[in-house]
């Protein structure tokens, strides 16, 4: 009797702590390659496409909560993933200043497709999600009620997401190689990814939720691959 006792005050302690792991837990990765991109003023290993991913990714994932609500923790998640994507888009801006060798500046209102998400300034990417979130809130609030729509828009977000390692993978592969890289982000990617997607299944959230953590984690798996393939000498967890 007190083993049943005891296991029932646990369990709201467990569920608590896991639903702040999926506040925070998906931005941990992200601190090891914040920490290489500012101890080494260089970005060339990091593709700020990863940022792109995530912000799109997050932003849309907050208009499906006001069509189809989910779990409180996921809504959270996102708001800190926008933040943080942010940090790390200023940040590269910064170092991108400093080693910038052209005086050629790009802006987001050139609306120049060649030069998409690699603008010069910080401030273009802020116009980038700006714009965006009043596009995206204007056609939310008009189209609330349409059911094809609410389930379009928590596909496409959460496949977006889903696609979030794909980036990095094709500069893997163009770079034929992983310098640069932190393979301790990629690591805390499975892992995060294996966690969520069993709180996904367990939580009985939205059938996108689960399907798309299933296939971050095989691209997960596929960038430690490479990671194995390259054998690079000089890996640096950090």
């Amino acid at each position: 009797m007190d083993f049943i006792e005891t296991s029932e005050d646990t369990w709201p302690v467990m569920s608590w702590m896991s639903s702040c792991f999926m506040v925070f837990g998906g931005i941990l990765p992200y601190i090891p390659q914040y920490q290489e991109i500012k101890r080494t003023s260089n970005t060339d290993g990091f593709s700020t496409w990863v940022c792109f991913v995530l912000l799109i990714a997050n932003i849309l994932r907050i208009f499906f909560w006001f069509g189809k609500f989910f779990e409180i923790p996921l809504l959270l998640q996102s708001f800190f993933m926008i933040i943080t994507m942010l940090s790390i888009l200023h940040l590269c801006c910064a170092v991108q200043t400093v080693n910038r060798v052209s005086t050629k500046q790009h802006a987001f209102t050139d609306f120049n497709l060649a030069y998409f998400w690699k603008w010069s300034h910080f401030e273009d990417y802020l116009y980038f999600c700006l714009t965006l979130t009043i596009l995206g809130a204007l056609l939310t609030y008009t189209l609330m009620d349409v059911p094809i729509f609410v389930e379009g828009l928590g596909s496409v977000a959460l496949l977006t997401e889903a696609m979030l390692g794909l980036p990095q993978l094709l500069r893997n592969l163009r770079n034929k190689s992983t310098k640069g890289m932190s393979v301790k982000m990629v690591m805390l990617w499975t892992a995060g990814d294996c966690f969520k997607t069993s709180y996904f299944i367990i939580k009985a959230t939205p059938v996108q939720f689960w399907l798309c953590g299933m296939l971050q984690i095989s691209l997960d798996v596929i960038i430690l691959l490479q990671v194995w393939y390259y054998n690079q000498t000089h890996i640096k967890f950090v």
